[in-house]
């Protein structure tokens, strides 16, 4: 098995800066980061000319420690610690909701690898498929300091005129705008230019799953 989430944050990466390397999708990328599954010898080789192989190699994970970190990091419904899930769909005014005290979440997700989240809510449409699955749920961390983001990272944009959106944010030829870039390839799903002063509210997207 092998990390390559882990390898790619340490050396401060995106999933498409790994994808150009590699020569595949980003979509990939993502499956190989979730599964954690081997490294194909030419993907093997193709990061060893980038990267020295020793820092390659650190990555590598045994089957047996990998499933000691499942039985400590698999999600759990709880009542008491994690994150709070709300029971609403992004696109359909989940930031009206989470800005509304008197609204109470289902429940919260302890889940280790997420708990840095502000919360998990609902996801519908099908323009981040397959990364992102009509009918997941996802866990968002709010940015509070729009100042600096991070491109080739998928976030949750509320505009100021009301829209709300999961994309994956590019550079523009225009240095007041980014692009907003879907992982569905299918002609109805284009890349669209969305001015930097539009954003009210951003949230990171940390990680998707099925609902528990």
């Amino acid at each position: 098995m092998y990390d390559l989430k882990g390898f790619r944050q340490a050396f401060k990466l995106t999933q498409q800066n790994i994808a150009d390397i590699l020569e595949c999708g980003q979509a990939n990328v993502s499956t190989m980061e979730k599964t954690m599954r081997d490294l194909e010898p030419e993907q093997y080789k193709k990061l060893c000319e980038r990267f020295d192989a020793a820092s390659v190699d650190k990555y590598k994970v045994s089957d047996f420690i990998q499933d000691s970190k499942k039985k400590d990091s698999e999600p759990i419904i709880s009542y008491t610690n994690g994150v709070p899930y709300y029971n609403v769909d992004f696109i359909g005014g989940f930031d009206i909701v989470l800005n509304n005290q008197t609204i109470k979440p289902e429940y919260l997700i302890d889940f280790q690898k997420y708990n840095e989240a502000t919360c998990w809510c609902n996801v519908t449409g099908h323009s981040m498929e397959p990364e992102i699955t009509h009918g997941d749920i996802i866990a968002l961390k709010k940015i509070e300091d729009k100042s600096f983001l991070p491109l080739g990272e998928v976030y949750a944009i509320v505009t100021t005129n009301g829209m709300r959106t999961i994309k994956r944010l590019g550079p523009s030829s225009d240095p007041k705008c980014y692009t907003l870039v879907p992982t569905n390839k299918s002609p109805e799903y284009g890349i669209q230019e969305l001015p930097k002063d539009m954003i009210e509210h951003i949230f990171q997207v940390l990680g998707c799953m099925k609902r528990l």
